[in-house]
């Protein structure tokens, strides 16, 4: 997913109407927080991950967990890990081209 920084800029917490629409609003939230990332948690990761792949709101979910630094859970379909290699990708190109 590509994030420009005039989007990121403008997203704020205030602008969260994607969570009306969002696959996970009625489901537990534990499912989304796993702990670990080895034996059960993988499961419950790909069960979270299930739920996002199927929400309107997984693009702007994503982008508000990057944009907010949510180093925890399941965010926009994405691990703790996935998020951190796509901020360090979007950092190392604001870099360069600043």
């Amino acid at each position: 997913m590509a994030l420009s920084s005039a989007h990121l800029l403008t997203l704020t917490i205030e602008s969260d109407e994607w969570r009306r629409t969002a696959a996970c609003r009625d489901t537990d939230p534990d499912l989304f927080f796993p702990v670990g990332t080895t034996g059960p948690a993988i499961e419950q990761i790909a069960n979270a991950k299930a739920v996002c792949n199927q929400c309107e709101s997984k693009a702007a979910c994503l982008e508000f967990a990057i944009a907010t630094n949510q180093d925890s859970g399941i965010w926009g379909g994405t691990s703790e890990e996935e998020r951190r290699q796509l901020r360090k990708k979007y950092n190392n190109r604001a870099r360069r081209t600043a």
